[in-house]
Protein backbone atom coordinates (compact mmCIF):
# COMPACT_ATOMS: atom_id res chain seq x y z
CA UNK A 1 0.00 0.00 0.00
CA UNK A 2 1.40 3.18 -1.15
CA UNK A 3 1.88 5.79 1.43
CA UNK A 4 -0.51 8.64 1.25
CA UNK A 5 0.85 12.27 -0.37
CA UNK A 6 0.72 14.84 2.76
CA UNK A 7 -2.79 16.95 2.50
CA UNK A 8 -2.25 20.34 0.96
CA UNK A 9 -3.04 23.44 3.76
CA UNK A 10 -5.42 25.72 1.67
CA UNK A 11 -3.90 29.04 1.41
CA UNK A 12 -6.70 30.15 3.97
CA UNK A 13 -5.16 27.60 6.51
CA UNK A 14 -1.52 28.70 6.44
CA UNK A 15 -3.01 32.36 6.56
CA UNK A 16 -5.05 31.44 9.79
CA UNK A 17 -1.56 29.60 11.39
CA UNK A 18 0.68 32.50 10.26
CA UNK A 19 -1.90 35.26 12.21
CA UNK A 20 -1.86 32.46 15.24
CA UNK A 21 1.77 32.56 15.76
CA UNK A 22 2.26 36.20 15.10
CA UNK A 23 -0.53 37.03 17.31
CA UNK A 24 1.43 34.26 19.94
CA UNK A 25 4.79 36.16 19.38
CA UNK A 26 2.97 39.62 20.16
CA UNK A 27 1.27 38.26 23.18
CA UNK A 28 4.19 37.07 24.51
CA UNK A 29 6.28 39.88 24.31
CA UNK A 30 3.13 42.36 25.42
CA UNK A 31 3.29 40.17 28.87
CA UNK A 32 7.34 40.16 29.23
CA UNK A 33 8.12 43.55 28.32
CA UNK A 34 4.66 45.58 28.11
CA UNK A 35 3.36 47.15 24.81
CA UNK A 36 5.16 50.44 24.76
CA UNK A 37 8.57 48.91 23.09
CA UNK A 38 6.57 46.19 20.86
CA UNK A 39 7.72 46.91 17.31
CA UNK A 40 6.20 45.09 14.05
CA UNK A 41 10.11 43.63 13.53
CA UNK A 42 10.47 42.21 16.88
CA UNK A 43 7.04 40.18 16.63
CA UNK A 44 7.82 38.86 13.13
CA UNK A 45 10.93 37.94 14.29
CA UNK A 46 9.76 36.21 17.20
CA UNK A 47 7.19 34.75 15.38
CA UNK A 48 9.71 33.50 12.67
CA UNK A 49 8.66 35.90 9.99
CA UNK A 50 9.70 39.21 8.56
CA UNK A 51 8.30 42.56 9.54
CA UNK A 52 6.31 42.62 6.30
CA UNK A 53 4.00 39.76 6.91
CA UNK A 54 3.32 41.16 10.28
CA UNK A 55 2.41 44.12 8.31
CA UNK A 56 0.46 42.41 5.46
CA UNK A 57 -1.87 40.85 8.42
CA UNK A 58 -2.35 43.11 10.87
CA UNK A 59 -1.86 46.25 9.12
CA UNK A 60 -0.69 48.42 12.19
CA UNK A 61 1.01 48.17 15.49
CA UNK A 62 -2.55 49.72 17.06
CA UNK A 63 -4.37 46.91 14.98
CA UNK A 64 -2.29 44.25 16.38
CA UNK A 65 -2.63 45.37 19.85
CA UNK A 66 -6.08 45.19 19.22
CA UNK A 67 -6.18 42.11 18.60
CA UNK A 68 -3.67 40.88 20.77
CA UNK A 69 -6.56 42.70 23.59
CA UNK A 70 -9.47 40.66 22.34
CA UNK A 71 -7.40 37.37 22.33
CA UNK A 72 -6.43 37.97 25.69
CA UNK A 73 -9.80 38.38 26.82
CA UNK A 74 -11.67 35.83 25.29
CA UNK A 75 -13.49 33.60 27.83
CA UNK A 76 -16.45 31.78 27.26
CA UNK A 77 -19.30 33.17 29.34
CA UNK A 78 -21.53 31.30 31.49
CA UNK A 79 -24.45 29.43 30.17
CA UNK A 80 -27.72 31.35 31.00
CA UNK A 81 -28.78 29.34 34.19
CA UNK A 82 -31.70 29.67 36.93
CA UNK A 83 -31.27 33.33 37.10
CA UNK A 84 -29.51 36.46 36.45
CA UNK A 85 -28.04 36.66 39.54
CA UNK A 86 -26.73 33.29 39.37
CA UNK A 87 -24.86 34.09 35.91
CA UNK A 88 -23.11 36.77 37.51
CA UNK A 89 -21.94 34.76 40.24
CA UNK A 90 -20.76 31.96 37.77
CA UNK A 91 -19.56 34.82 35.41
CA UNK A 92 -16.59 35.92 38.57
CA UNK A 93 -15.68 32.90 38.61
CA UNK A 94 -15.48 31.77 34.76
CA UNK A 95 -13.46 35.02 34.25
CA UNK A 96 -10.85 34.60 37.39
CA UNK A 97 -10.33 30.34 36.39
CA UNK A 98 -9.39 31.98 32.40
CA UNK A 99 -6.70 34.01 34.10
CA UNK A 100 -4.94 31.36 36.23
CA UNK A 101 -5.37 29.27 33.20
CA UNK A 102 -4.10 31.43 30.63
CA UNK A 103 -1.35 33.23 32.29
CA UNK A 104 0.60 34.75 29.50
CA UNK A 105 -2.36 36.06 28.10
CA UNK A 106 -4.11 37.78 31.13
CA UNK A 107 -1.02 39.22 32.02
CA UNK A 108 -0.49 40.57 28.45
CA UNK A 109 -4.31 42.06 28.80
CA UNK A 110 -3.53 43.55 32.26
CA UNK A 111 -0.46 44.55 31.64
CA UNK A 112 -2.12 46.78 28.72
CA UNK A 113 -4.50 47.63 31.36
CA UNK A 114 -2.10 49.47 33.40
CA UNK A 115 -0.69 50.99 30.13
CA UNK A 116 -4.09 52.52 29.06
CA UNK A 117 -4.90 53.58 32.69
CA UNK A 118 -1.30 55.86 32.47
CA UNK A 119 -3.12 57.37 29.73
CA UNK A 120 -1.29 55.30 26.28
CA UNK A 121 -2.93 57.31 23.11
CA UNK A 122 -3.52 54.01 21.60
CA UNK A 123 -4.18 51.66 24.26
CA UNK A 124 -6.78 54.06 26.44
CA UNK A 125 -9.26 54.55 23.70
CA UNK A 126 -9.37 50.33 23.14
CA UNK A 127 -10.06 49.64 26.54
CA UNK A 128 -12.06 52.56 27.53
CA UNK A 129 -14.60 50.72 24.99
CA UNK A 130 -13.83 47.64 25.82
CA UNK A 131 -14.44 48.41 29.44
CA UNK A 132 -17.75 49.94 28.74
CA UNK A 133 -19.17 47.31 26.68
CA UNK A 134 -18.46 45.06 30.06
CA UNK A 135 -19.60 47.38 31.94
CA UNK A 136 -23.07 47.70 29.91
CA UNK A 137 -22.83 43.53 29.78
CA UNK A 138 -22.62 43.41 33.27
CA UNK A 139 -25.48 46.13 33.97
CA UNK A 140 -27.87 44.48 32.07
CA UNK A 141 -27.81 41.01 33.66
CA UNK A 142 -28.35 43.47 37.06
CA UNK A 143 -31.87 44.62 35.23
CA UNK A 144 -32.71 40.74 34.66
CA UNK A 145 -31.74 39.91 38.24
CA UNK A 146 -33.61 42.63 39.41
CA UNK A 147 -36.37 42.16 36.87
CA UNK A 148 -36.70 38.08 37.95
CA UNK A 149 -36.11 38.65 41.28
CA UNK A 150 -32.37 37.10 42.12
CA UNK A 151 -31.08 40.90 42.32
CA UNK A 152 -32.18 43.02 45.17
CA UNK A 153 -34.09 45.19 44.38
CA UNK A 154 -32.21 47.94 45.23
CA UNK A 155 -28.77 48.13 43.76
CA UNK A 156 -27.51 50.17 41.13
CA UNK A 157 -27.13 48.55 37.88
CA UNK A 158 -24.41 51.22 36.64
CA UNK A 159 -22.60 51.18 40.05
CA UNK A 160 -22.68 47.48 40.73
CA UNK A 161 -21.34 47.11 37.52
CA UNK A 162 -18.32 49.08 38.09
CA UNK A 163 -18.25 47.65 41.69
CA UNK A 164 -18.13 43.92 39.72
CA UNK A 165 -15.94 45.09 36.97
CA UNK A 166 -13.13 46.48 39.57
CA UNK A 167 -13.59 43.00 41.64
CA UNK A 168 -12.20 40.99 38.54
CA UNK A 169 -9.50 43.50 37.49
CA UNK A 170 -8.33 43.61 41.36
CA UNK A 171 -8.21 39.96 41.72
CA UNK A 172 -7.02 38.83 38.52
CA UNK A 173 -4.02 41.25 38.64
CA UNK A 174 -2.99 40.14 42.24
CA UNK A 175 -3.75 36.08 40.89
CA UNK A 176 -1.37 36.51 37.76
CA UNK A 177 1.37 38.71 40.47
CA UNK A 178 5.14 37.24 40.76
CA UNK A 179 4.62 35.28 42.88
CA UNK A 180 1.11 34.37 43.12
CA UNK A 181 -0.70 34.12 45.96
CA UNK A 182 -1.25 30.81 47.50
CA UNK A 183 -4.33 28.83 47.85
CA UNK A 184 -5.60 30.33 44.56
CA UNK A 185 -9.11 28.11 44.24
CA UNK A 186 -10.08 29.58 47.71
CA UNK A 187 -9.22 32.94 46.35
CA UNK A 188 -11.91 32.63 43.35
CA UNK A 189 -14.52 30.53 45.90
CA UNK A 190 -14.51 33.30 47.95
CA UNK A 191 -14.74 36.16 45.03
CA UNK A 192 -18.06 33.83 43.97
CA UNK A 193 -19.61 33.57 47.55
CA UNK A 194 -19.12 37.64 48.11
CA UNK A 195 -20.93 38.57 44.87
CA UNK A 196 -23.84 35.71 45.59
CA UNK A 197 -24.18 37.54 48.59
CA UNK A 198 -24.00 41.04 47.56
CA UNK A 199 -26.67 40.63 44.80
CA UNK A 200 -29.00 38.51 47.17
CA UNK A 201 -32.06 40.29 47.55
Amino acid sequence: MRDQPPVRRTQQERREQTERKVLAAATALVAERGSRTLTLAAVGEAAGYSRGIVSHHFGSRENLLRAVMRDAQAFDLPKPGESAGAWLADLVRAYLEKVTNNRPASRAFLQMWGEAIAADPILMPLYAEQDARFRRLLADKIRDGIHDGSVRSDADPEAMAVFLLGLLRGIALQLISTPPPARIKEIIDEAERTIRHALRP
